[in-house]
C-alpha cells in the first residue's frame, strides 16, 4: 500500500532514498533547508564567472554510481559527460613528485621504476584489493546491519580471512612496499575514511582499487552535475522537493512519528527517513525517543573537519594538475593534531583541486578555479585570522611547486569555509566534514543503527550510519533506508 514519506535533507543519501522510495509507488516529499539540493555537494557561482563545487571533488567508484542510474533505466551519459583524468592526480613530496597515470599498466611501470619489484607487488596488492572491492561493495555494504546474522552466508564465511578485517591498513601496506613515497601513495585513499591508516582495517584497500584501478573521473560542469542528475531521477519517479524548508521538530505519539514541524507548520507522514546529521536529527526528538545519548556521540571517532578555500585566480597557473596532494610534511604528525592533540597542525598536509585545468565552464578564460582543502580537528576555533594564516602557507607551497609568484595578489575571488560553517550549514557534529570514521569498532553492526529503536517509522541514512562516509556509500545508504520502508507495516 502506498505511503506518504518524508525525507529530511537532499544530500546524496537523501536523494537516493527519495528515488527508490518513490519508485516503489510511495508519495515522497524531500525537505531541504537550503535553496538548492546537494547538501555538502552544493555549488555556487560568482559575479566574476567562477563556478565552485563546495564539497566532493574525487569521482571514484564510477561503477557504484552507474548502478544507481541503471536501477532507474538510465545511464550516466543521459545526464552529463564523465571524463577520465590523466594523470589521475599528482602527489608532492619534499624532494620529489609522483604523477599517477590514467592507465593501470602505466601505474605498474611507475611503481617498478621507484622500487625494484614494486610493479609485481602492486599487482598482488590490487588483485587482493579487487577481491575486497567485489565482496565489500556487493555484499557487505548493502546490509542494513541490524545484527551479525546478516553476514552469515557461505560466500562471506569463505571470504572472511581474505578480507583482512583484523589487520590495520598501515601494517598491510608495509607488507607490500618499502619505499616511503609508495607507502604514502597507497595510504592516501583511506584518509577519506576519517582516521589514521593505523586504525583503519585493511579491508579498505578496496579504496585503492576503486580509485587507482578504476580511475579518477570528473563530470564536465562540476561534481554538482551528479546532484542535478539524481534530483532529476528522483523527480521523474514522483518525488517532490521543498527547498528553504527547515524541519524544526519531530512529533511522536504511541511509538510513531505523527508529524513534522516545518517552517512553523505541521505535516503528517506515514514514515520519515532522515538524511540530515544523525545527532541533530535525534535532537529534534524528545529525549526518551533518541537512539543515543550525548555520551555516546562524545565517544565516537568522527572524520576530520576541514579548512576550505574557494579561490578565483585571475591568471593561469602553470605546472598544476586537476588534483594535487601536498605531502611534503609528515602524515602522522598532521593526524595527531586532528585526533590526539585537537589543534591546528604546525606542519600541515593539504589538497588542491584546479578543475579549470579540465573544464572551461568553471572559470573565466585564462583564469583558474582553485579549491584548497586542509583536514582539521573537529570542534576547534576557526576565526578568520587563523584561516588566513593557513591560506598564506598553502598558497606559498602552491607557488613553490608551480614556480609562480604572488598568487595572493592575483586572487579575483575568495571565500573560506571551516569548522563553524559545517555546523551552521549542516548541523554537523563538531563540524565534521565527512561523517563517522570507518574504524573497526565503527564498522557494520557497530555503526549507529539505521532504524530508530523506539519509533517504528523513523529511519536514518547518510554518512553517520551504514555503510559509511563518501559519495558512493551515501548513495548505497539511501537505497538501504528505502528498502527498510518496504518492510514497514
Amino acid at each position: 500500500m502506498s505511503k506518504k514519506i518524508a525525507i529530511i535533507g537532499s544530500g546524496f543519501s537523501g536523494m537516493s532514498a527519495a528515488a527508490y522510495v518513490a519508485k516503489a509507488g510511495n508519495e515522497v516529499h524531500v525537505f531541504e533547508k537550503h535553496p538548492q539540493p546537494g547538501g555538502r555537494a552544493r555549488q555556487f557561482s560568482t559575479e566574476q564567472g567562477y563556478v565552485f563545487d563546495m564539497g566532493p571533488s574525487w569521482y571514484w567508484m564510477p561503477d557504484i554510481i552507474e548502478n544507481f542510474f541503471a536501477d532507474f533505466g538510465h545511464k550516466i551519459a543521459d545526464f552529463f559527460e564523465l571524463i577520465s583524468l590523466n594523470p589521475q592526480f599528482e602527489m608532492i613530496f619534499t624532494d620529489d613528485k609522483i604523477s599517477i597515470p590514467q592507465r593501470y599498466e602505466d601505474l605498474k611501470d611507475l611503481f617498478g621504476r621507484i622500487e625494484i619489484g614494486a610493479d609485481h607487488q602492486l599487482e598482488r596488492f590490487m588483485q587482493s584489493a579487487k577481491f575486497k572491492y567485489e565482496v565489500g561493495m556487493q555484499d557487505f555494504v548493502n546490509k542494513p546491519c541490524h545484527n551479525w546474522l546478516e553476514f552469515i552466508s557461505p560466500k562471506i564465511a569463505k571470504s572472511a580471512f581474505k578480507l583482512d578485517l583484523l589487520t590495520n591498513f598501515r601494517t598491510y601496506v608495509a607488507k607490500y612496499f618499502t619505499d616511503k613515497k609508495l607507502r604514502a601513495l597507497m595510504e592516501f585513499p583511506v584518509i577519506f575514511l576519517g582516521a589514521s591508516p593505523k586504525n583503519i582495517p585493511a579491508l579498505y584497500s578496496l579504496m585503492n582499487y576503486g580509485g587507482y584501478a578504476l580511475g579518477t573521473h570528473y563530470p564536465i560542469g562540476g561534481f554538482y552535475q551528479l546532484v542535478l542528475a539524481m534530483q532529476n531521477v528522483s523527480e521523474n519517479e514522483g518525488a517532490v522537493f521543498h527547498f528553504d524548508h527547515t524541519v524544526e521538530k519531530i512529533n511522536v505519539a504511541d511509538g510513531k512519528i505523527t508529524s513534522l514541524a516545518i517552517n512553523g507548520k505541521h505535516y503528517e507522514f506515514d514514515a520519515v527517513i532522515a538524511s540530515s546529521d544523525y545527532h541533530h536529527t535525534e535532537k529534534l526528538l524528545p529525549k526518551e525517543f533518541r537512539n543515543y545519548d550525548e555520551k555516546y556521540w562524545q565517544q565516537r571517532t568522527f572524520t576530520p573537519s576541514c579548512l576550505i578555500y574557494y579561490l578565483g585566480i585571475n591568471e593561469s597557473i602553470p605546472n598544476l594538475k586537476h588534483h594535487t596532494l601536498f605531502f611534503e610534511n609528515d602524515l602522522d604528525e598532521h593526524i595527531d593534531c586532528i585526533y590526539s592533540e585537537k589543534k591546528w597542525p604546525e606542519k600541515p598536509l593539504f589538497y588542491a583541486c584546479c578543475p579549470s585545468k579540465t573544464d572551461v565552464n568553471v572559470a573565466p578564460k585564462n583564469c583558474e578555479n582553485l579549491f584548497l582543502l586542509m583536514p582539521l580537528a573537529t570542534g576547534i576555533d576557526d576565526g578568520e585570522e587563523i584561516r588566513e594564516k593557513y591560506l598564506q602557507e598553502m598558497l606559498l607551497r602552491v607557488e613553490q611547486h608551480t614556480r609562480t609568484n604572488n598568487l595572493f595578489s592575483k586572487i579575483d575571488y575568495k571565500k573560506s569555509y571551516c569548522v563553524s560553517d559545517f555546523v551552521a550549514d549542516y548541523n554537523a557534529y563538531g563540524g565534521n566534514a565527512y561523517g563517522l570514521a570507518n574504524t573497526l569498532k565503527q564498522t557494520a553492526v557497530w555503526k549507529p543503527k539505521i532504524r530508530n529503536k523506539k519509533i517504528s517509522n523513523l529511519f536514518y541514512t547518510g554518512q553517520l550510519t551504514v555503510p559509511g562516509p563518501g559519495v558512493p556509500p551515501s548513495i548505497i545508504s539511501g537505497k538501504i533506508a528505502a528498502n527498510e520502508i518496504h518492510h514497514l507495516k
